[in-house]
């Protein structure tokens, strides 16, 4: 993890700072700006921001978590938070171990999560998850009070003090945001519930409270920032400060018990206390007591404090104490803070006549850089007489580099010195002040006329020995504490009091200075720093305001105190305007000419590159050239050496290859009786392997041979008992065959014989069968053709009726068609059935016509045989013959005539069974499509519910 410090006006990344593996959650700044400490879970990085190089860490054990580390206001002590509640106090400069605070007691035990200290650094309030708060005194170093919150207060999320510009940084209002959203604010003396902000439905997230108290921005739990005026919140924050007696009750020293500390918070308005004349009385009683005597109106500062009480400490101390020195001398010279007015003048940017100061003033941080520059800039846009003034930098820079963190209270102690201590130092502006040093001179000459003598022996005038001191206000020959002490006593004092030190700081170096000859060791002197007691300056500097004549004195020349005006800066034209004014437009002449300079050289600076560039192409371009010609050069030198190179090449490479070439030959040769060799043995092996073959065939041609003999004779063996049966069996079938032979002849015979006798009969008969089976054959095509009509009719008639059912089937989309459908499929089975039946009743006749048929040929060859058998019953009468003429009884022609009639009966009987079994076929094919089209749509229906629905 690191940190970046970044520029907040130019955005610039200033540097990075690291350091820590974990997330940094808490960072405190030092009052002076020159430490920064930086806190994560598992340690704490105290960093030097002159340098941004950590200075010290602080390690701890990883059970002991770090709460929050940070600095107390307006001190050096850096308070220390574990997760155990334990704090501790440290120096910053040593990191000395001060003091620890005592455990809290264990009826309001709780472990602290956030934490806030009053401006003065005197009070600290810690909290956590409990509605008790704990309110430690750390100059007693002991628990003082436990505030309970209202019932609904479960947690403490955030603590903070609202600051008051009348509490002398002794802040008496502390904001309490608890688990809810809701922060309250409540009085920790009168533990009064002042105001409230947010709400449960509305619930604050975070918080945090303006420098000035005047302000409060939240962010709320929906993601807006809300922004609170704490005027129109509340009036008792914004009434008038109470009388400046303040009784301070001295805190127990003894410890209490924790039900004596506890103090409940009730809601209500702060009261204040009615003015009696009782309390009038007391509070004029309690005045005379401490100052002595009613106090100039005057010596009566802000934020509660005395001068003359100031001065006094002064004079007693020697110096303020460094804990509360910028709070009184803020306090001394009445600074508005103007944050509106400052922030216009810082808004105008940086004024061009700085924007090269590193230049002239190049200092190492940067930080303090900008922070110069931006103070003498808004000087600069203040007055215009700023900008011209040389020495404003050495004037402000010790002031710039004090205040480097609140740059708003630079500008206003920067101004306030214009103002009251440089007085009447713009009078011959450019020259120096020639009024203000006659003034030093004359209290010089007045006090010590032998050195003003040396001086004026050895050519130094005020200009040498006064005015370095006052434009650089004694930074170049103090330290850092012999300064802030000589400022002390310079802001707590008349303006004159600085130019008392100017000759103090004279008479008390006066043995050096006595002893310097030349002019530059007076120059050395009054700019470089000197073993000097700055206590005794500004005791001969306090002598020195008593005993001057007051003719001569410069309080009778000098203007009193006056504080900068609230809201707004004065205007500052203390100097001779013509002067500035002329200057201003020199300087813009100059500037402009400067300009017209810099553009003409410029110009001619092109002009002078553009042919300073033309000259170094041409010569650029004429080496070049001189380059490709000695490379040409080159180049052919080394291509007529490495055609010589390659020549040889070529020379060695053909006697390579003759002697490759005869090597190839001898190889070629080798290899070729090598394969000659090869070949030979390969056909020998060809041979070998054809002789083991040739073996091997006729081995087994033997073996074959051996076998077939055996087989042959097993076979012959077989052969002979065969042929001995199949002579017997021969010897039979011959027998049988001679038998059925005459049988057969007897029958031929007996045929032939039965023919030719009934020739002539047959011929009449067969005449007449042929007339009778052609009608007969006639009647029954034509039976079948209107059999066939009618079924090609009946055909076309189902057809007609699926494809009349088929379209009613499409057009109707009911269960009523389906009904219809299958009646049809029903009617249409029954005729089949019925057709069926006739058939088979027909084919039945046809059977028992074919049975007729085979019984009468049966009885015509009985009876043949039975006549041929009895000749002598051939003999019949004539009535006998004319009835068999007739065709009563049976004859060979008619039996032929029978039989030949038979087999067209039989024929077309067969034809049309194949032609009814057809049609059986189309009709049962026509069924089946049918039956599948039906089970198809209903398996459809199915699947679409919706359609039959329609």
């Amino acid at each position: 993890m690191f940190l970046t410090c970044v520029e907040t006006v130019t955005k610039e990344l200033v540097s990075w700072m690291r350091g820590h593996e974990s997330s940094v959650f808490s960072i405190s700044v030092h009052g002076s700006g020159r430490y920064a400490i930086t806190t994560s879970s598992d340690t704490a990085q105290l960093w030097d921001l002159d340098t941004f190089q950590r200075k010290r860490k602080l390690n701890i054990l990883q059970s002991v978590g770090i709460q929050k580390v940070f600095f107390l206001p307006l001190s050096n002590t850096i308070l220390s938070c574990f997760k155990d509640n334990s704090i501790f106090a440290w120096e910053c400069d040593t990191l000395v171990c001060k003091y620890q605070l005592p455990a809290p007691p264990e009826s309001s035990n709780i472990l602290y999560k956030v934490f806030a200290v009053t401006r003065d650094g005197r009070i600290l309030a810690a909290g956590g998850k409990s509605n008790h708060i704990h309110l430690w005194c750390l100059e007693a170093k002991q628990l003082f009070r436990i505030i309970q919150m209202p019932t609904k207060v479960r947690a403490i999320r955030h603590l903070e003090f609202l600051p008051d510009s009348f509490d002398a940084g002794s802040n008496q209002v502390l904001g309490v945001l608890s688990q809810d959203g809701i922060m309250r604010f409540i009085n920790i003396q009168t533990c009064k519930l002042l105001f409230e902000i947010g709400s449960l439905d509305d619930g604050i997230s975070s918080s945090v409270i303006s420098p000035h108290g005047r302000y409060i921005a939240s962010i709320m739990e929906n993601g807006s920032l809300n922004i609170y005026s704490v005027q129109t919140l509340t009036k008792e924050i914004n009434k008038p400060p109470p009388p400046l007696v303040k009784v301070i009750e001295d805190l127990p020293k003894k410890k209490g018990n924790s039900g004596d500390l506890k103090v409940k918070v009730t809601s209500g308005r702060v009261q204040r206390p009615a003015r009696s004349r009782e309390s009038k009385i007391q509070t004029r009683i309690l005045k005379q007591d401490l100052t002595g005597g009613f106090e100039k109106k005057e010596n009566e500062l802000s934020d509660g404090l005395n001068k003359k009480r100031l001065q006094i400490l002064l004079k007693g101390y020697g110096e303020f104490p460094t804990k509360y020195r910028m709070f009184i001398w803020r306090s001394l010279l009445q600074l508005p803070e103007n944050q509106t007015a400052f922030s216009n003048l810082i808004d105008k940017g940086i004024h061009v006549a700085f924007l090269n100061l590193q230049k002239k003033y190049p200092i190492k941080s940067r930080k303090l850089l900008r922070v110069l520059q931006r103070t003498l800039s808004a000087l600069a846009h203040w007055s215009a007489i700023f900008s011209d003034t040389p020495y404003l930098p050495l004037l402000a820079f010790p002031f710039v580099k004090l205040f480097q963190n609140n740059q708003l209270i630079c500008f206003e102690v920067v101004a306030t010195l214009i103002i009251n201590w440089c007085q009447h130092w713009f009078e011959y502006f450019p020259n120096p002040p020639i009024n203000i040093l006659s003034m030093i001179e004359n209290v010089l000459a007045f006090h010590d006329k032998e050195l003003l003598q040396h001086f004026i022996n050895h050519d130094v005038t005020s200009q040498l020995y006064a005015w370095p001191l006052l434009e650089t206000v004694f930074s170049e020959v103090l330290t850092r504490e012999e300064w802030l002490k000589l400022f002390d006593n310079v802001f707590s004092n008349h303006p004159s009091f600085l130019l008392m030190t100017v000759v103090a700081y004279n008479i008390c170096s006066r043995a050096p200075l006595l002893n310097c000859k030349r002019k530059d060791d007076f120059e050395y002197f009054f700019h470089h720093r000197n073993n000097l007691d700055i206590s005794a300056v500004i005791r001969e500097a306090y002598h020195l305001l008593d005993t001057t004549p007051a003719d001569i004195h410069p309080d009778s020349m000098l203007d009193a105190f006056v504080a900068l005006t609230k809201g707004q800066y004065p205007v500052f034209n203390q100097y001779p305007k013509f002067i500035v004014d002329y200057q201003t437009q020199e300087r813009e002449r100059i500037r402009n000419d400067e300009l017209d300079y810099l553009r003409e050289r410029q110009a001619v600076e092109e002009m002078q590159a553009e042919v300073d560039q033309q000259r170094v192409e041409d010569e650029a371009w004429y080496q070049k050239q001189e380059l490709l010609r000695r490379a040409e050069e080159t180049r052919r030198e080394i291509l007529l050496q490495e055609e010589e190179k390659m020549i040889q090449q070529r020379q060695r490479l053909a006697a390579v290859r003759r002697e490759l070439k005869v090597k190839e030959m001898h190889l070629q040769d080798a290899a070729r009786r090598r394969l000659l060799q090869l070949q030979q043995d390969q056909r020998e092996m060809e041979l070998r392997r054809l002789d083991d073959e040739i073996e091997r065939k006729v081995h087994m041609r033997d073996r074959e041979i051996a076998a077939t003999a055996k087989d042959l004779e097993m076979r012959h063996l077989e052969l002979e008992n065969l042929s001995r049966n199949q002579e017997a069996v021969a010897k039979e079938m011959k027998e049988n065959a001679d038998a059925y032979r005459q049988k057969v002849d007897v029958e031929e015979h007996m045929f032939h014989r039965l023919i030719g006798t009934d020739q002539t009969q047959n011929q009449k008969i067969h005449k007449l069968i042929e007339e009778n089976l052609a009608k007969a054959e006639q009647a029954c095509l034509n039976t079948d053709w209107r059999i066939q009509a009618l079924h090609k009719q009946r055909c076309s008639d189902l057809h007609r009726n699926e494809c009349y059912q088929e379209i009613a089937k499409l057009l109707r989309k009911n269960r009523k068609k389906e009904i219809e459908v299958l009646n049809a499929m029903m009617e249409g089975e029954a005729k089949k059935w019925e057709e069926a039946e006739e058939k088979d009743f027909h084919l039945k006749s046809e059977k028992k016509t074919a049975a007729l048929s085979d019984a009468s040929r049966r009885w015509f060859l009985e009876k043949e045989i039975h006549d041929a058998q009895h000749p002598c019953d051939k003999v019949v009468p004539k009535g006998r013959d004319e009835e068999f003429a007739s065709g009563c009884l049976p004859r060979a022609s008619q039996l032929n005539d029978i039989s030949e009639m038979e087999s067209l009966t039989q024929i077309s009987l067969n034809q049309r069974k194949m032609h009814w079994d057809a049609m059986e076929q189309d009709l049962m094919e026509r069924v089946r499509n049918l039956r599948q089209r039906l089970v198809t749509q209903a398996q459809n229906r199915c699947q679409t519910p919706h359609l039959l629905a329609t």
